[in-house]
């Protein structure tokens, strides 16, 4: 038990000041709710170079009131070109109709931050410990400092680590064996690449690039772990040369290589890739008392499908509209057990709604990522099959509409 040096009482605390964090605090607050979201940065932090939103995720933007000025900062991208590294195939798969861009996560966090208030976030904010104060039957979430912060409703949007889910019964995220590099490259001069998702796949690797606008171009590299990632975890010229290095073992295009070569170092990122079974997501419990939480705390899953992001946004905007509508039932009688009984019935509502859903994104990022990983031909297109059977076009999952904040 942490000792206490402070207590603060607060009606919605948000645990984690990332995208999910903060797009749920701005929902709430756009339906006249107000929140504290702890962050541990001393900063607004941005961890990897980019997200990609496809059209779903759009949508929420669009609900959130940031979806225009966050589109001028971000290309329009017409598909994706994949080259099969093991046999050099191009297989085009044009986005038609659905919208896809590629966004800064600094610009997206930055424009999410700046629709709250100074005294919404609240930085240092390091969240070790999280119970249930017996007396009250309310969540307490103990900080490193030794202050203590009383909350009636508790949101957890602090990642694959989530120490709320954790409150919640459930246990950290897999480790898919993989780890993911990303990082930012800026040209002197207009690039000329097209306006397409450019991935590279084969011998348990992916490599790709995505242009962000004429002059920066944002890729990664989603890599077995290897014996010396301790080493270049916190070294960004490390982590850029063997990056570099092992992309041209992987006998890509020469362009690829050179972009990682000349990267922006201060945006390089490593990351373990990490996800939660489907079948965890069917049966866990996401609410306990008036805890609950969203994002990656929620449902983590491996980058496959490119929904990670917008997943999270679609439930902030679910979540802000059932806490919203439910705070509103006995609004004078905050202490009450009425208004708890709707709080959580509120938060029963969200939980219901997203639960099929993020199953189901699960499942097919949980299918994509064993036919990627798969050697063995029969298995690759026994896999196939069953994702056509299952979830009919590649990207009918970005066409879905969570509705209305």
């Amino acid at each position: 038990m942490v000792s206490a040096v402070g207590t603060n009482d607060h009606e919605i605390v948000i645990v984690g000041g990332g995208i999910v964090g903060l797009a749920t605090a701005l929902a709430l607050h756009m339906k006249g709710v107000e929140s504290l979201v702890l962050e541990r940065s001393e900063t607004l932090r941005a961890a990897g170079a980019t997200i990609a939103i496809f059209a779903n995720g759009w949508r929420c933007l669009d609900q959130l009131g940031v979806g225009e000025k966050l589109r001028e900062k971000a290309a329009l991208l017409k598909g994706t070109r994949d080259l099969m590294l093991y046999d050099n195939t191009i297989r085009d798969q044009p986005n038609g109709n659905v919208e896809q861009r590629c966004v800064k996560r600094s610009d997206l966090i930055k424009t999410l931050a700046e629709g709250l208030s100074s005294e919404s976030i609240r930085f240092n904010s390091r969240v070790v410990a999280v119970e249930i104060d017996d007396s009250t039957s309310y969540p307490v979430v103990h900080l490193d400092d030794g202050n203590l912060i009383h909350a009636k409703i508790l949101i957890g949007c602090d990642g694959a680590h989530s120490l709320v889910a954790e409150n919640l019964g459930f246990g950290p995220a897999k480790f898919s064996g993989l780890v993911g590099i990303r990082g930012l490259t800026t040209f002197a001069e207009p690039h000329g690449f097209p306006n397409e998702f450019y991935r590279f796949r084969g011998r348990g690797s992916f490599v790709g690039r995505t242009p962000i606008d004429d002059h920066v171009v944002s890729w990664f590299l989603a890599r077995p772990k290897l014996p010396g990632d301790s080493e270049i975890m916190d070294d960004p010229e490390l982590m850029r040369d063997s990056t570099a290095k092992l992309v041209k073992e992987l006998s890509v295009p020469s362009h690829i290589v050179e972009i990682v070569k000349n990267c922006d170092l201060e945006t390089l990122s490593y990351t373990s890739i990490r996800y939660k079974t489907p079948w965890d997501l069917l049966v866990g419990s996401f609410r306990k008392g008036t805890i609950t939480v969203a994002g990656d705390s929620m449902h983590v899953m491996g980058p496959y499908l490119q929904q990670g992001g917008a997943t999270g946004l679609e439930d902030a905007v679910v979540l802000g509209r059932c806490l919203a509508d439910g705070l509103q039932m006995n609004v004078k009688d905050r202490n009450g057990k009425i208004w708890r009984e709707g709080v959580e019935m509120a938060l029963d509502k969200y939980v219901k709604e997203r639960r099929m859903r993020i199953f189901m994104l699960s499942l097919q990022s949980y299918l994509f990522g064993a036919m990627a990983m798969a050697s063995s031909k029969h298995v690759k297109l026994a896999i196939l099959i069953a994702m056509m059977i299952l979830f009919g076009h590649r990207l009918s999952h970005t066409r879905y509409d969570c509705g209305k904040l």
